[in-house]
């Protein structure tokens, strides 16, 4: 069946058509599962197709059969790992349904599927970052699977299934080896990169080491033998694969006793005990065994006791049942009333006498060598054996045998205390109403309304003068003149002192009533006709921060006629003054941060408001304390102390309120921009520091400078999602947005210096001691000195080397991003990259990735930079053409290019590697030589040679159906066949190089796919017909024969006499060839040696002694001319002519070739 595959869809559509569960479909299917079996290849056709259709359907033949075989196709299969995670990813929905269906075999074989899916998907996923929701239905599969193993109503079978699925969850989301060459086929927690968007690594390795816990906690506790089996069955994988928890396993089962299976059958907990004690024999052999070698043999050794003391007393229980059915019988005919009491007896005593052994072997034992979790958890598990009442019993009992008092008998839960009089309210007097702290804001502003402008001291004056009009009408024209003069002499009494308790509520009052009433103010007012877009709002609003900002001055002009006393007396009132006014801005304050987005305009002009009114008084006098500036940064600290107290700590990211009102401020401290950094810089709040600067340097040209300054330094700090929010903001405004444009150009292309090579610090005194001319002369082209190097915050003063890619993105991720929109960037960076430190050129050479394959290789100013690519820069060139080839075929003017180059200019060979295979026949000749002599004995040139052999030479195909992965990719005329390449590396030897050449050769050997014995034979035929033989001739021979033992014949017959003829004796290198594969293929090659000269003969026997006796015997056997003989015996040191005897076996060297065929 295996050599003959049966046709899959054919097949399947018999199985279709005879009755469904039938015998005859089941052989049908069976003889399909077979087929596929050998060749797997149309199985994840089958699966995806069918498995959906069979999912919903209830139990039958066919959907057991689909099953099955997606469950072989996933775990069992020889598909490649490529093949199974696609088959697994789009079979993940249906296996998550399957988890849910009512028959339990389909729930376990999904389970055994999902357990090879889940690391599958796991590695697929850490590197795919966008399939989310894949992610999310594996989780929920998982959390479904670990929910049957804590369920009381799982079947054995699915349970069993789901602890194996729970291990291998565990070896996921554990640290694996450290060595990444170990780790391809082995995923685990650390390839998940700390930058993921979905997959938390931290919560998953403690997941993993809480079950981990929980296994444990199961091996300790469980009685049942099968689960146990199979935990410790699976730890020798743990222990293979996760060294780290060798330690932590070893102390579980040394410390493990069958105490858990007291009442079990002793075959039961014999089982359980072998299981143990092959593990830890198992794990004492192992690589990681010898660190614990002591603490595994003192546990065998209590195993052995313990096990031995069970199997006495298992004998002595039978003996004892045997002797009591004996004795039995004899007395009474035997019933099965009788046996039960005796059966249950008997129970009792092999349970007693197992506990008695536990508690003996428990009295003994360190618990001090447990995890705390895992004390914690058996703790638990043992008191939750008992009932409460058999608890306290307990406890009682332990009490009277130490002497103490007897605790409190148990008593009911504690009632609800009822209330007492004290605690109940009563109403008393009503207390004045106290007046809140923060104002009640009638106003309703609407936040999106144009913010009015406004002349404070103009709508004074206006308003001034309104009033007097207005007292000027009201003045009666036919007032007595007594009565004016009198008014003249009369004095007001005084204002009446008010606490501040009153004041505060006369404050409140006024302003309530303004709001009240500000509504009644017309359209016809001469306010209106003065501002015709202002609000009886904007009223109010004004009034207000003018009642709080233009507050009177404090006269102290009475002070100077006083004594001290009087002066600390108008001190004191001054200060409660100005004490009083700081407590109405703070009132003003917190009914602003109340709600901040809702009163921006508010705030808005009480800022405005402050900054004049500090203006119009420092004028008047110097020793004004201003409070615009330090009320700003109390809005800013108490903005922050807002953000830090929302949910979460995160801000809205439509709230651009904040930015909105630094906007708006009419002077903007330094301060405030280094607060917007912070706030760029915290994961939470960068919305809103990244708003705000934007909008600084959009909409405040006084002030772009410092914000744009502050966005360019964020382009360099270490975060990558800081910087890359930073690098999004400034690129923007590049090409075409000036000044902005210019500016960020000017920093990236300083950054970029950077990493250029600076000269010695040694020489930097001469710069600064005024000879820098001098040590200008010095420097090399493109170095700075260090005092022309930007610096900001976030970079380091000077790149240590090796560099580190991390430090190096910090300088140039701004750089390429901007190359994207201005391709002109490139020639800066090719130029710079010459004059880069080694490890910074590396660093460089893998971060340009992206923006190379974002720009396409059809790209024209790519194109020109590297034909005309500086001096220095040819690696980087080297690294483009790799990228634009690595996942396709060359385009036919790249391949222009390249061939242009490598006629121009003397470039590496690694240049060819991407297009040697879009060559024509005699440009592959012309140029292989030179990719081959790049061998240099390491491993990356060697991969690099055998990928090119791979793509220039014709390969056979192996068998009908099979895929190539080297896949000729120009027409097969223009490729090289497998002779020809041979030929040429031994052509051309000494423009390769022999060392490279001999290890090219080796390369032809281990493709022994091409290069068959056939190939070789012609190889060597079409060589040994050349006039002038290459040095490698004779080892590429020896090479041939230790590689094909069938090719001894052709060589010891035809090759040997060849060379003869050629008479290879006079080139010394080949005849020390020669000499060495005669002694390689002998004896086969003792005839031909008969050929050569006497004196060639003798030199060959005596360089190779160890063929004498071979000769002599094959002379000796063939016995021919008795003179000839008699001459080959002296040079072979036999000269006795008795020892001539007739030959009485075939030829020796038939005889020899026929042995080793």
């Amino acid at each position: 069946m295996a050599g003959n595959p049966v046709d899959p869809l054919q097949t399947l559509s018999a199985a279709l058509a005879v009755p469904a569960d039938s015998k005859e479909q089941g052989d049908i299917l069976a003889t399909l599962r077979e087929s596929l079996e050998a060749h797997p290849n149309p199985i994840p056709i089958l699966c995806t197709t069918l498995i959906t259709t069979v999912s919903s359907a209830g139990d039958s033949l066919l959907k057991r059969w689909v099953l099955d075989l997606l469950h072989f196709a996933i775990c069992r299969s020889n598909l490649s790992p490529e093949v199974r995670t696609q088959l697994a990813s789009q079979s993940l929905d249906t296996l998550a349904n399957l988890l849910h269906d009512s028959n339990n075999r389909t729930v376990k074989v999904s389970i055994q599927c999902l357990t090879t899916v889940y690391p599958l998907l796991f590695r697929s996923l850490c590197a795919n970052r966008t399939l989310r929701q894949q992610w999310d239905l594996l989780s929920q599969c998982k959390a479904r699977i670990l929910e049957f193993i804590w369920s009381q109503t799982t079947t054995n079978g699915v349970k069993l299934s789901a602890i194996k699925f729970m291990q291998r969850i565990i070896i996921v989301q554990t640290r694996g080896i450290s060595d990444p060459r170990l780790q391809k086929n082995d995923p685990n927690i650390s390839n998940v990169p700390a930058d993921h968007p979905f997959i938390p690594a931290p919560a998953l390795e403690a997941e993993g080491m809480k079950l981990l816990e929980s296994v444990i906690t199961i091996l300790y506790t469980s009685q049942n033998p099968e689960i146990l089996s199979a935990i410790i069955h699976s730890w020798s994988n743990l222990v293979k694969q996760r060294p780290a928890l060798v330690q932590l396993v070893v102390s579980s089962l040394s410390s493990w006793t069958p105490a858990a299976l007291a009442g079990l059958t002793a075959s039961s907990v014999k089982s359980v005990e072998k299981a143990v004690r092959i593990l830890l024999i198992h794990i004492s052999r192992g690589p990681h065994g010898s660190s614990f070698g002591a603490q595994i043999n003192e546990a065998l050794s209590q195993q052995a006791t313990r096990m031995e003391r069970a199997s006495s007393e298992e004998k002595a229980r039978k003996a004892a049942v045997a002797a009591s059915a004996t004795e039995a019988t004899k007395k009474r005919p035997p019933s099965a009333t009788a046996e039960n009491p005796s059966d249950a007896k008997r129970m009792k005593v092999e349970a007693d006498m197992l506990g008695n052994a536990s508690a003996a072997f428990l009295a003994s034992f360190d618990f001090t060598t447990l995890p705390i979790s895992l004390i914690t958890d058996l703790i638990v598990a043992n008191l939750q054996a008992f009932t409460e009442p058999a608890l306290l019993e307990l406890v009682q009992a332990y009490r009277q045998s130490r002497g103490l008092a007897p605790g409190p008998p148990a008593s009911r839960p504690p009632q609800p205390l009822e209330p007492t009089p004290e605690a109940t309210p009563t109403p008393g007097p009503a207390a004045e109403p106290t007046m809140k702290v923060e104002a009640v804001d009638p106003l309703q502003m609407d936040i999106d309304e144009e913010e009015m402008e406004y002349e404070p001291d103009k709508l004074n004056m206006e308003l001034s003068g309104d009033e007097i009009t207005g007292e000027e009408e009201l003045t009666p024209a036919d007032l007595p003149e007594a009565l004016t003069i009198g008014l003249i002499d009369l004095k007001l009494l005084g204002p009446k002192e008010l606490t501040d308790e009153e004041r505060i509520s006369l404050m409140r009052g006024s302003v309530g009533r303004i709001g009240d009433e500000a509504e009644e103010l017309n359209v016809d007012s001469a306010v209106s006709s003065q501002w015709p877009d202002a609000s009886p709002t904007d009223m109010w609003m004004l009034l207000i921060v003018r009642m709080v900002t233009r507050v009177a001055h404090f006269d102290d002009g009475l002070s100077e006629d006083g004594g001290d006393e009087t002066k600390d007396s108008e001190d004191k009132k001054a200060l409660d003054l100005y004490s009083r006014q700081d407590n109405l801005r703070q009132t003003l304050c917190d009914y602003i941060m109340a709600d901040f987005p809702s009163r921006l305009r508010l705030v808005t002009t009480w800022m405005n408001e402050e900054w004049y009114n500090d203006r119009i008084r420092m004028a008047d006098d110097p020793d004004w304390r201003p409070n615009y500036e330090s009320w700003l940064n109390q809005i800013i600290s108490t903005y922050q102390t807002v953000l830090e107290g929302k949910p979460e700590g995160k801000p809205d990211n439509k709230d651009k309120a904040f930015a909105r009102f630094l906007l708006d401020l009419p002077s903007v401290p330094p301060d405030v921009f280094g607060l917007l950094r912070d706030l760029s810089v915290d994961p939470d709040k960068m919305h809103v520091g990244f708003t705000s600067l934007r909008e600084f340097v959009l909409e405040r040209p006084s002030f772009r400078a410092e914000a744009l300054q502050v966005l360019l330094e964020l382009t360099t700090h270490p975060d990558l999602v800081t910087r890359r929010a930073a690098i999004n903001t400034v690129r923007r405004w590049v090409p075409g947005i000036e000044p902005m444009d210019s500016m960020i150009r000017d920093f990236a292309l300083q950054i970029l210096r950077r990493l250029q090579k600076r000269p010695p610090k040694e020489e930097a005194p001469k710069v600064a001691d005024g000879r820098a001319g001098s040590g200008d002369e010095n420097m090399e082209d493109g170095q700075l000195p260090p005092e022309d190097l930007l610096q900001t915050p976030y970079l380091p003063e000077e790149i240590e080397l090796p560099a580190e890619k991390s430090h190096v993105l910090q300088h140039v991720e701004l750089l390429f991003a901007l190359s994207v929109k201005v391709p002109e960037f490139l020639n800066e960076i090719f130029t710079a990259y010459g004059q880069m430190e080694l490890s910074v050129q590396e660093a460089i050479q893998d971060l340009i990735t992206a923006l190379i394959k974002s720009l396409g290789s059809s790209n024209g100013k790519l194109l020109t930079l590297m034909r005309t690519c500086p001096p220095g820069s040819e690696s980087l060139a080297l690294r483009v053409l790799t990228i634009f080839t690595e996942h396709g075929r060359p385009s036919a003017q790249l391949v222009a290019l390249v061939k242009g180059l490598i006629s121009d200019r003397d470039l590496d060979a690694r240049f060819l590697i991407p297009i040697i295979a879009e060559m024509d026949k005699p440009d592959i000749l012309k140029h292989l030589p030179r990719i081959v002599s790049i061998l240099n004995g390491q491993q990356e040139p060697k991969n690099l040679v055998r990928s090119v052999f791979s793509s220039v030479v014709t390969t056979p195909p192996q068998t009908f159906g099979s895929v190539s992965s080297n896949l000729p990719r120009v027409r097969q005329s223009e490729l090289l066949t497998p002779a020809e390449l041979m030929v040429l590396l031994h052509e051309a030897e000494k423009e390769i190089g022999l060392k490279s050449a001999i290890e090219a050769i080796g390369i032809c050997f281990s493709m022994t796919d091409v290069f068959r014995s056939e190939i070789l034979a012609v190889v060597m035929q079409q060589i040994v017909d050349e006039p002038v033989l290459p040095v490698l001739f004779l080892r590429t021979v020896i090479q041939a024969v230790t590689t094909y033992r069938t090719l001894v014949g052709f060589v010891s017959t035809t090759l040997l006499s060849r060379l003869i003829t050629k008479k290879i004796w006079q080139n010394p290198h080949l005849w020390e060839g020669f000499i060495r594969c005669a002694k390689v293929i002998a004896p086969a090659s003792f005839g031909a040696l008969l050929q050569l000269p006497k004196e060639q003969l003798r030199e060959l026997v005596d360089k190779q002694p160890s063929l004498k006796s071979g000769l002599r015997e094959y002379v000796t056997k063939r016995a021919g001319n008795k003179a000839r003989v008699a001459g080959f015996l002296d040079i072979f040191g036999e000269d006795d002519d008795a020892a001539l005897v007739a030959p009485t076996t075939p030829d020796v060297v038939m005889a020899s070739e026929s042995a080793l065929a």
